[in-house]
């Protein structure tokens, strides 16, 4: 499950009144976080939201409340993942996915079951809230947090994005320690140089409270994906 950037700041800014255990963001955070260039072009933003709204709108006109399937595109690439009741259905939805228009990649993580509860649902979505709040206060300026997507299902974090390998190897550092992760999958496509006007955003916590974990594993999901980028 993902949230917006909005939804995140809005989340981490009421962690507190969830769970003692999470970080306390500075203020100033959000000003010029949310103005973070998106290295991504304006087109290709559209692009992502219409192909995640298309293979949306078909998977629930075909199979309606039967399945569990959350598509998230970034640059292009397609993220499946959630529940289907079988082999067959999760290739007739991955086929489905990839004659929309745009879809460049599809990388499918769908599993075989029953559809996930909506208390799985919020666990999930809690899980990526708590990912983005240590990206907010434990990212050392190595990245910006804004930078990178975050979908978690079933304990797994994938991560989204158009970075660095260090901006990216630092991020899934993050992630693999946050307590809850059991598995962190990199779906990202990266490039040799982050734009040279582009600030990191960075926030340090007044204390550091969110309980992390030894790492858990992480892999790749679009090896040797490289693109050029430019400010």
């Amino acid at each position: 499950m993902k949230i917006t950037q909005w939804a995140i700041l809005v989340m981490v800014a009421g962690l507190p009144l969830i769970q003692g255990c999470v970080p306390l963001v500075a203020t100033g955070a959000v000003g010029t976080g949310l103005v973070a260039q998106d290295r991504r072009t304006s087109g290709t933003q559209l692009d992502d939201k219409d192909i995640e709204l298309q293979v949306a709108d078909a998977i629930s006109k075909k199979y309606g409340s039967d399945v569990n399937v959350e598509p998230s595109s970034f640059n292009r690439n397609l993220l499946l993942t959630g529940q289907v009741p079988d082999e067959a259905t999760r290739t007739v939805v991955e086929d489905m996915a990839r004659k929309v228009a745009n879809v460049r990649q599809v990388v499918d993580e769908i599993k075989i079951g029953p559809p996930s509860s909506l208390t799985r649902r919020a666990e999930e979505a809690y899980l990526t809230t708590k990912v983005n709040a240590r990206f907010l206060t434990d990212n050392g300026n190595k990245f910006s947090p804004l930078q990178v997507s975050v979908i978690s299902d079933n304990g797994v974090v994938y991560l989204m994005g158009l970075v660095t390998k260090s901006e990216g190897d630092a991020a899934a550092a993050v992630a693999s320690t946050t307590t809850g992760v059991k598995r962190v999958v990199k779906v990202f496509e990266y490039t040799d140089a982050a734009p040279a006007n582009e600030p990191v955003q960075s926030v340090q916590p007044e204390s550091k409270t969110v309980p992390v974990q030894p790492p858990a594993p992480v892999e790749e999901a679009l090896p040797g994906a490289s693109l050029p980028v430019t400010p």
